[in-house]
C-alpha cells in the first residue's frame, strides 16, 4: 500500500509502516492518520504478517499536529478550533491509538528522529521502541501551547517513568535525548542511527516467533496489574494459566524444552 503520506512495506513475515512527509518532519494531518489506520487494516488482513516496525522517513520520526493547518473559520458548522480539533480526535487520533496498543501483533516503533507533541504518544503505542541516537522525544504542549500532551501520551508516560518524570519534561519543555530515554526504561534501547533498522528488523523476526496470542496476553497482563493489588493480580495470573496451559502453543513449548529445541509456534 502505497499513499501520498504513509508507506507500507512487506518484508516476509513483517509490515514496515512509514511516515512519508519528510519535508514537513511528517506531522499528523487528517490524511495521515486516515492512511495509517488505511495500512494497519490491510495488515490485519495478511494473516502472514506476524510484526510490525513503525517509523518516519528523514530526519524525524513525527512532528506531531499542524496546528496552522485549521481555524475555526474554516469550519462550516461553525464549531470552535478546540471543538474542531477534539471531534476529529474522536474520530481518527484516538482510534489509530487504541487500534496500536490492541493490535494483534507485536508493534515496534523505530524511532529515526524527533517525536514532537502527538509523535511522542504515537511512538510509545508500539510493544517496543528501539531509538536512533540522534532522536529524541518532546513534549511542548504546556509551555509552549497551554494544552496537555496527547494521543495516549500522559496515559504512556506516568506508566514508563514515573509520574515525577513525566510531570517534569510535560512542564519544562525539555528535549529528552533518546540515550536518557533509555536510561529511564521509556525505550528498550538506544542504537547509533546506522543500526536503526536492522535491530528494528531483528526484534520484529523475534517478536513473530512467538505464539500468536503472546503479545495480547502480555498487554492485558500488564495493564490488569496497573489496577490491581497484588491479591487480584495473582488471582488474574491463575485465570490466565488455567486457560493458557491448554492450548497447544504450551503443549509445543514443553515438547520443544525437553527436545532440547526452539519451539515453532503456528
Amino acid at each position: 500500500m502505497t499513499t501520498m503520506n504513509v508507506l507500507c512495506e512487506y518484508e516476509d513475515d513483517i509490515a514496515i509502516v512509514i511516515l512519508n512527509n519528510p519535508t514537513k518532519l511528517n506531522p499528523l494531518s487528517s490524511d495521515t492518520l486516515c492512511q495509517l489506520r488505511a495500512a494497519l487494516a490491510d495488515i490485519r488482513n495478511k494473516k502472514s504478517v506476524r510484526a510490525v516496525i513503525l517509523t518516519g522517513s528523514g530526519k524525524a520520526f513525527c512532528s506531531g499536529f499542524n496546528l496552522s493547518a485549521k481555524s475555526a473559520a474554516d469550519d462550516p458548522q461553525g464549531r470552535s478550533l478546540g471543538n474542531q480539533i477534539a471531534d476529529s480526535m474522536l474520530m481518527t487520533s484516538d482510534p489509530l491509538i487504541l487500534e496500536l496498543h490492541e493490535f494483534p501483533i507485536p508493534v515496534v516503533c523505530a524511532l529515526n528522529g524527533a517525536a514532537v507533541g502527538g509523535g511522542v504518544g504515537l511512538a510509545l503505542a508500539a510493544d517496543i521502541v528501539v531509538a536512533a541516537r540522534s532522536s529524541y522525544f518532546y513534549l511542548s504542549s504546556i509551555p509552549r501551547l497551554g494544552i496537555v500532551p496527547d494521543l495516549g501520551s500522559t496515559w504512556f508516560l506516568s506508566r514508563l517513568i514515573g509520574r515525577a518524570r513525566a510531570t517534569a519534561i510535560t512542564l519544562l519543555g525539555h528535549r529528552l535525548p533518546a540515550e536518557q530515554a533509555a536510561q529511564w526504561g521509556m525505550v528498550w534501547l538506544c542504537v547509533d542511527d546506522a543500526d536503526l533498522m536492522t535491530k528494528a528488523r531483528s526484534i520484529a523476526h523475534q517478536l513473530g516467533a512467538l505464539p500468536v496470542h503472546g503479545v495480547i496476553e502480555a498487554r492485558r497482563a500488564f495493564d490488569a496489574a496497573d489496577k490491581n493489588n497484588l491479591a487480584k493480580q495473582l488471582d488474574y495470573e491463575r485465570g490466565r494459566q488455567r486457560e493458557l496451559i491448554d492450548l497447544p502453543s504450551f503443549a509445543q513449548g514443553v515438547q520443544a524444552f525437553i527436545e532440547k529445541r526452539v519451539p515453532v509456534f503456528s
